[in-house]
């Protein structure tokens, strides 16, 4: 089972925290170490895991919460700048990532505990560069076309909808999404969802994404780079951090995956 989403602290620019921002109020942890308060040295030390395996420091990851929480702890005075907690200077902060069954499954700890599990497609291998793809590469809108049979009984929520959106704008090169296009349709379906109380009266992935080439301004093939952009996107929106099975995320992932596998 995935480990949950990682609860953020409050925003900069609001008023500095009385009390320190302890990791249990960001992770579900328990014992000494959620009641510790979060320190600037814990934040380096995960950012630096995250560097160190996966190349990056993961937008809205457990390392920019633990940031963002040390950041005003240190601000508010509750804690020092170079401060470490007890926990982490004893068994630091560690990311690991390995691959089970064709899924990628990346576990992020600190002082002991894990505090976020990702379970994701495999990473798309680079054969040849993303603008060596040919003519008859699998587009972003195919790849959400395959969703409607795959997965087309699923209700829309809000992960596919960021997962759509993070798609249409790779395959427009767009910093906006389109009114009308495919994103507005899947947000428009997972708002309503959010209201209603029956299943049957909720949209599903097939009445947004069955036309889906229709409606992109733009398309072109999927690339890993595109791949990975989804896959951040929705599993951003989903509280326990693992990509839908045959979802939006692991058709653009597989579509990406064949344009680098074509002879």
């Amino acid at each position: 089972m995935s480990q949950g989403q990682p609860r953020r602290p409050q925003a900069q620019g609001e008023a500095l925290p009385d009390q320190p921002i302890r990791y249990g109020d960001v992770f579900d942890v328990s014992g000494e170490l959620a009641g510790r308060p979060v320190a600037p040295m814990d934040a380096a030390l995960l950012q630096s895991a995250e560097q160190a395996v996966l190349g990056q420091t993961k937008k809205g990851g457990p390392a920019a919460v633990l940031q963002s929480a040390a950041a005003l702890n240190a601000r508010a005075g509750h804690v020092g700048k170079g401060q470490v907690t007890g926990p982490t200077a004893d068994a630091g902060a560690t990311v690991t990532e390995a691959e089970l069954a064709g899924r990628r499954v990346v576990s992020e700890s600190v002082g002991g505990q894990v505090v976020a599990r990702f379970v994701t497609p495999a990473a798309v291998v680079l054969a040849d560069p993303p603008d060596a793809l040919d003519q008859d590469a699998v587009t972003i809108g195919r790849a959400l076309e395959a969703v409607a049979a795959t997965a087309g009984d699923k209700p829309v929520d809000q992960s596919d909808a960021a997962a759509v959106q993070a798609a249409e704008m790779c395959a427009t090169g767009a910093s906006v999404t389109a009114p009308g296009g495919v994103s507005a349709a899947a947000q428009a379906a997972a708002d309503h969802n959010a209201r209603a109380a029956r299943d049957e009266d909720k949209f599903k992935l097939r009445d947004v994404l069955s036309d889906a080439r229709e409606k992109l301004p733009a398309d072109k093939g999927a690339t890993a780079v595109d791949a990975e952009r989804v896959v951040s996107a929705e599993i951003r929106n989903k509280p326990d951090m693992a990509t839908t099975p045959s979802g939006v995320a692991e058709a653009v992932t597989a579509a990406a995956r064949l344009n680098q596998e074509r002879p």
